[in-house]
């Protein structure tokens, strides 16, 4: 069944039969939350697309704290897996299933010769690849030059939408984990949130009190 491609608008374009290979030799899979799918040192055999769920891409520094990179939703393809397929290199970042998925596994030797003979999907590879290092440039550039206060906020009202609550599960290692930074410096800003009466701290647990105060403060504080 090829309807998976109608999902991704880039892929209308394929000639006939370059869709019909691409449907024919790659294969959905569905993995569960908490599966780690990639990780450094090993090289990639396919090319996800994300027909459901959510891949949290992660980057581990020397002194062993990790960074969120960025996320990985329906309808997107990792641009991690890209590079390496590209470059014939190993990953460097673990990508793990936040939530249930199911995806299409595209063969590296599908892509291989896609990426050789077919235009369309050389445009749908480099298409979706710019815009995610787009979006990665401007992660680096917030943990290099933002406000951990204004980027913290930010990042408890973006959780707040994607969950739909104004309860988050979350601790302040794992906001540190978004964020890039040490669990200190989340601490000492969550304390003061709480303090301004914007958060209520409970165990593993953060619920936003006065969203609107949080958002105002983002979009006066901008990262």
């Amino acid at each position: 069944m090829d309807e998976w491609i109608d999902r991704f608008p880039g892929l209308s374009a394929l000639q006939p039969d370059v869709r019909d290979r691409l449907t024919r030799a790659s294969r959905r899979v569905q993995i569960q939350a908490g599966t780690v799918i990639f990780g450094p040192g090993h090289p990639p055999d396919a090319l996800l697309l994300l027909l459901d769920g959510r891949v949290r891409v992660q980057q581990t520094t020397e002194g062993g704290r990790h960074i969120v990179l960025y996320r990985v939703h329906s309808g997107e393809s990792c641009v991690m897996t890209t590079a390496c397929l590209l470059a014939y290199e190993d990953y460097t970042a673990e990508g793990i299933a936040e939530t249930d998925i199911e995806a299409v596994a595209i063969p590296r030797a599908v892509f291989d010769d896609g990426m050789a003979t077919s235009p369309a999907f050389r445009r749908f590879v480099f298409s979706a690849y710019s815009k995610r290092i787009t979006d990665l440039f401007l992660t680096i550039e917030e943990i290099a030059f933002g406000r951990m206060d204004a980027r913290l906020a930010a990042k408890l009202l973006e959780l707040s939408d994607n969950t739909g609550s104004s309860v988050l599960k979350a601790t302040h290692g794992s906001l540190a984990t978004e964020l890039g930074t040490a669990r200190e410096s989340v601490s000492r800003q969550m304390a003061e949130f709480a303090r301004r009466g914007w958060v209520e701290q409970r165990r593993g647990a953060i619920q936003l009190v006065d969203a609107p105060a949080l958002r105002k403060f983002a979009e006066t504080n901008p990262v």
